[in-house]
Formats: C-alpha cells, sequence, structure tokens
C-alpha cells in the first residue's frame, strides 16, 4: 500500500511548508504543484492519480488545496474509490474509508465550496464598491495620457510610425494602437 500525498500552492510566492509539515508523516512520497485550483489541466496531480493504484491512499491536506468545488471533489472521491483508491485529508482527520469518514467528507465539502464561493462575492463586492468611489482597478497603464495624446499628434503628422514611438516608450504596436483607439472613442463620446 502506498501513501501519496498531493500539495498544491496557486503562486510560486505562496510557501507549502506548512502542507508538507502536515503530510511528511503521513505519506510515503510528496508531489508539490505550483498552479491555480481552477487551472484545467494539473500535471501534478494528474501524475500522482495515475501511480495510485487499488488499496493505495491519496493524501492531501485540505480540500482546497487538491479541488476546485465539491462536485469536482466529490465526483473524484467517486472516481478514486471505483479504482480502491482511499483519500485522507490531513487537515480533517478524516479517511474516507469509513462510512463516518465519507459523511463527514460530504458535509465539509459542501462547507470548503460555501467558503470559496462567499470569498468570490466579496472580491466582486468589492471591486464593485471600488468602482463606484472611482478607484481604477486593474494593472496601471502602460502609456500615460500625455503619451498618447503626443503618440497620436506624432503619427497623424507623419513625423513618426506607430512602431518607432511604441518602441520609444517600450511597448508593442498593437499596445500603442489599442490606447490611441480607447483615447479617441473616449473623447469622441457626448
Amino acid at each position: 500500500m502506498k501513501r501519496i500525498a498531493y500539495l498544491r500552492v496557486s503562486t510560486a510566492e505562496q510557501r507549502p511548508d506548512r502542507q508538507i509539515e502536515g503530510l511528511k508523516d503521513r505519506a510515503d512520497e510528496l508531489h508539490i504543484e505550483t498552479l491555480s485550483a481552477v487551472a484545467r489541466r494539473r500535471p501534478v496531480y494528474e501524475r500522482v492519480i495515475g501511480i495510485l493504484g487499488s488499496g493505495d491512499v491519496l493524501v492531501i491536506w485540505a480540500l482546497d488545496r487538491a479541488y476546485r468545488s465539491a462536485k469536482d471533489a466529490l465526483n473524484e472521491i467517486d472516481a478514486l474509490h471505483a479504482r480502491g483508491i482511499h483519500v485522507q485529508i490531513a487537515n480533517l482527520q478524516l479517511d474516507t474509508t469509513t462510512p463516518h469518514g465519507r459523511f463527514i467528507y460530504t458535509i465539509m465539502s459542501g462547507l470548503a465550496e460555501f467558503e470559496r464561493d462567499t470569498l468570490v462575492q466579496r472580491t466582486k463586492e468589492g471591486i464593485e464598491a471600488a468602482r463606484s468611489r472611482g478607484a481604477r482597478i486593474g494593472r496601471p497603464p502602460k502609456i500615460s495620457p500625455d503619451q498618447i495624446v503626443d503618440a497620436h499628434s506624432r503619427i497623424s503628422s507623419g513625423t513618426a510610425t506607430c512602431a518607432e514611438i511604441a518602441a520609444e516608450l517600450d511597448v508593442a504596436p498593437w499596445t500603442l494602437t489599442r490606447a490611441i483607439k480607447r483615447s479617441m472613442a473616449h473623447h469622441s463620446e457626448p
């Protein structure tokens, strides 16, 4: 019987130390993936699932470290159980080999999804509140309004090409063209 742990962090800046510490004594192998839970493909997870066989155990730190949603988790657990693979969730002290463990797992999956949905909703509300106060959301623009006006003037007068100005501003020509079009559309609005 193999006990293989799957750990995931969303970004390279996040540290898996807490998960490693919590799983190192529970598993024979640790496999770490750095990528968002909502990514369509998770190569490390897929590799781990591929190595597991009947009687083996997949060990994870928490539901949100391995699965996108409660539905995703339940589908995965069902598929693993069909192959004779068990799942242990360390932070819940949960073992899905028992009826009690599977029942608690189902409840906890729903709670994890609720928590994630609540966070997403709060984030959206925060963004909307910031926008209503006039805050700019997202990355700062690469080109200032003055640079856009200057670039448009130089391109219109034929004193420089879009590619030349884009090189001066250290942006792609399509970035400059798009910024000029946005500026023109904004200034032509009544």
